[in-house]
Protein backbone atom coordinates (compact mmCIF):
# COMPACT_ATOMS: atom_id res chain seq x y z
CA UNK A 1 0.00 0.00 0.00
CA UNK A 2 1.27 3.47 -0.85
CA UNK A 3 0.21 6.78 0.60
CA UNK A 4 0.82 10.33 -0.50
CA UNK A 5 2.67 12.72 1.78
CA UNK A 6 3.61 16.19 0.54
CA UNK A 7 2.86 15.10 -3.06
CA UNK A 8 5.27 12.12 -2.78
CA UNK A 9 4.36 8.45 -2.59
CA UNK A 10 5.62 6.51 0.41
CA UNK A 11 5.60 2.72 0.40
CA UNK A 12 4.14 0.99 3.43
CA UNK A 13 4.48 -2.65 4.44
CA UNK A 14 1.29 -2.68 6.52
CA UNK A 15 -2.06 -3.19 4.80
CA UNK A 16 -4.52 -0.32 4.96
CA UNK A 17 -6.13 0.06 8.37
CA UNK A 18 -3.58 -2.12 10.19
CA UNK A 19 -1.50 -0.51 12.91
CA UNK A 20 2.13 -1.52 13.36
CA UNK A 21 2.90 -3.48 16.56
CA UNK A 22 3.33 -1.38 19.69
CA UNK A 23 6.65 -1.35 21.42
CA UNK A 24 6.08 -0.16 24.97
CA UNK A 25 8.81 1.49 26.92
CA UNK A 26 8.54 2.22 30.64
CA UNK A 27 8.66 5.95 29.95
CA UNK A 28 5.51 5.64 27.79
CA UNK A 29 3.45 4.72 30.86
CA UNK A 30 2.62 7.21 33.57
CA UNK A 31 4.50 6.53 36.80
CA UNK A 32 3.28 8.92 39.49
CA UNK A 33 4.73 8.31 42.93
CA UNK A 34 1.89 9.20 45.30
CA UNK A 35 -0.25 6.62 47.04
CA UNK A 36 -3.86 7.31 48.02
CA UNK A 37 -6.94 5.47 49.17
CA UNK A 38 -9.93 4.86 46.92
CA UNK A 39 -13.00 2.66 46.71
CA UNK A 40 -12.94 -0.63 44.75
CA UNK A 41 -15.00 0.93 41.94
CA UNK A 42 -12.70 3.97 41.78
CA UNK A 43 -9.75 1.57 41.70
CA UNK A 44 -11.21 -0.15 38.62
CA UNK A 45 -11.59 3.18 36.82
CA UNK A 46 -8.03 4.15 37.76
CA UNK A 47 -6.70 0.75 36.65
CA UNK A 48 -8.51 1.13 33.30
CA UNK A 49 -7.08 4.61 32.78
CA UNK A 50 -3.59 3.30 33.56
CA UNK A 51 -3.86 0.22 31.31
CA UNK A 52 -5.41 2.17 28.42
CA UNK A 53 -2.69 4.82 28.65
CA UNK A 54 0.10 2.22 28.71
CA UNK A 55 -1.24 0.25 25.76
CA UNK A 56 -2.39 3.09 23.48
CA UNK A 57 0.06 5.76 24.67
CA UNK A 58 -2.71 8.29 25.24
CA UNK A 59 -5.36 8.65 27.93
CA UNK A 60 -8.87 7.34 27.29
CA UNK A 61 -11.78 9.53 26.27
CA UNK A 62 -14.90 9.42 28.43
CA UNK A 63 -16.55 7.38 25.64
CA UNK A 64 -13.80 4.72 25.92
CA UNK A 65 -14.42 4.41 29.66
CA UNK A 66 -18.18 4.27 29.05
CA UNK A 67 -17.81 1.39 26.57
CA UNK A 68 -15.52 -0.62 28.83
CA UNK A 69 -17.68 -0.36 31.94
CA UNK A 70 -21.02 -0.35 30.01
CA UNK A 71 -22.35 2.65 31.92
CA UNK A 72 -24.00 5.90 30.85
CA UNK A 73 -22.04 9.04 29.91
CA UNK A 74 -23.19 10.91 33.06
CA UNK A 75 -21.93 8.03 35.22
CA UNK A 76 -18.45 8.24 33.70
CA UNK A 77 -18.39 12.03 33.95
CA UNK A 78 -19.42 11.98 37.62
CA UNK A 79 -16.78 9.35 38.41
CA UNK A 80 -14.07 11.46 36.74
CA UNK A 81 -15.21 14.50 38.72
CA UNK A 82 -15.07 12.44 41.92
CA UNK A 83 -11.58 11.14 41.09
CA UNK A 84 -10.45 14.67 40.31
CA UNK A 85 -11.89 16.08 43.56
CA UNK A 86 -10.16 13.27 45.46
CA UNK A 87 -6.83 14.24 43.80
CA UNK A 88 -6.51 10.80 42.18
CA UNK A 89 -6.44 12.20 38.62
CA UNK A 90 -5.80 15.55 36.97
CA UNK A 91 -7.40 16.88 33.78
CA UNK A 92 -6.87 20.03 31.73
CA UNK A 93 -10.10 22.00 31.16
CA UNK A 94 -11.22 21.96 27.54
CA UNK A 95 -8.52 19.51 26.46
CA UNK A 96 -9.77 16.08 25.34
CA UNK A 97 -7.96 12.96 26.55
CA UNK A 98 -6.05 14.88 29.20
CA UNK A 99 -6.56 12.50 32.14
CA UNK A 100 -3.38 12.06 34.17
CA UNK A 101 -3.08 9.60 37.06
CA UNK A 102 -1.79 10.98 40.35
CA UNK A 103 -1.48 7.64 42.13
CA UNK A 104 1.23 5.03 42.01
CA UNK A 105 0.58 2.17 39.56
CA UNK A 106 1.66 -0.26 42.30
CA UNK A 107 -1.32 0.83 44.40
CA UNK A 108 -3.84 0.04 41.63
CA UNK A 109 -5.94 -3.14 41.71
CA UNK A 110 -6.01 -5.73 38.95
CA UNK A 111 -8.35 -4.60 36.15
CA UNK A 112 -11.37 -6.91 35.93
Amino acid sequence: MNRVVNSKRIASDAPSGVMPPLRLRPEDCPAPNESASFTPKQGQYLAFIYAYTCVLRRPPAEADIQRYFTVTPPTVHQMLLTLERSALIRRKPGVPRSIELLVSPESLPVLR
